[in-house]
């Protein structure tokens, strides 16, 4: 038992406040400005890589073989094509979804949908260039955009569409200073569907030669049907792609009278 002595001696001692824990300040609001757009200057050259630059070129390259001068190319983005046309002497017309033309190059342009194209608007050309834009449209849409742009009269088209049939690549180069090589491959997409990102993304690619279903004959067939009889292929390995040369099938007496 404690003495009462202690107990009473021992002076009362006020209750201490607890200690309040120290207040969490919210860092202050950072203003975020909103993403840049990149410039026309930083989009060509995040876009026209080496494999794209020389797969340009082949575009122009082929229209060598054809007595062309007018010349409707269809979706010319950046206008790397556009500026070449020119270059090389060729009145170069643009056709796109776009209402303004590249900055270098078109005498010309006509803003529209391939899907809903009037003939009547792209009269008057000598070839037409289509490379790597019907791979854009769905599948069932391609034989009538091909059909319209037959129906314009011109005599030669000239397009292009990824490809990714089998096939197998590899190139090595070699000097005193630097050593380099690549190897590339492609197998068995025709037993794959093709994957679809989107089909509303006007830059998805809604399919592609190669995959199942989408075969170089059938692709040929419906060029065919279409009103072009292709004369030549060609294929390229860095922006793996296949070439058309097609020449018009529409009855001459109608093309003439058409334009």
């Amino acid at each position: 038992m404690a003495e009462p002595s202690a107990i009473a001696s021992t002076p009362a001692r006020a209750a201490e406040p607890a200690s309040a824990a120290p207040a969490v300040l919210a860092p202050p609001a950072v203003a975020v400005p909103p993403l840049a757009e990149p410039s026309f200057t930083q989009r060509w050259h995040g876009y026209y890589t080496e494999k794209r630059i020389v797969h340009q070129w082949f575009q122009v390259h082929l229209l060598s073989t054809l007595t062309v001068k007018r010349v409707l190319e269809v979706g010319p983005y950046l206008g790397l094509v556009t500026a070449m046309l020119a270059s090389a002497g060729y009145e170069v017309t643009t056709f796109d979804v776009t209402d303004k033309p590249p900055p270098v190059g078109a005498k010309g342009h006509i803003q529209g949908d391939l899907t809903a194209l009037d003939p009547a608007r792209i009269r008057g050309f000598d070839a037409i260039l289509c490379c790597e834009t019907l791979e854009h449209l769905p599948w069932g849409e391609v034989g009538g955009v091909l059909a319209a742009l037959a129906r314009s009269g011109a005599p030669y088209l000239v397009m292009s569409v990824p490809y990714e049939g089998a096939q197998i690549g590899w190139s090595f180069y070699a000097n005193a200073h630097t050593l380099r090589h690549r190897l590339f491959t492609r197998w068995l997409r025709f037993f794959q569907r093709f994957r679809i990102a989107s089909m509303t993304d006007i830059d998805a690619h809604k399919w592609e030669v190669g995959y199942k279903g989408y075969s170089l004959a059938t692709l040929k067939g419906k060029v065919a049907n279409s009103g072009w009889q292709p004369v030549a292929q060609h294929f390229t390995e860095g922006c793996r792609s296949v070439f058309l040369v097609c020449r018009n099938s529409v009855d001459r007496g109608q093309r003439t009278e058409d334009r």
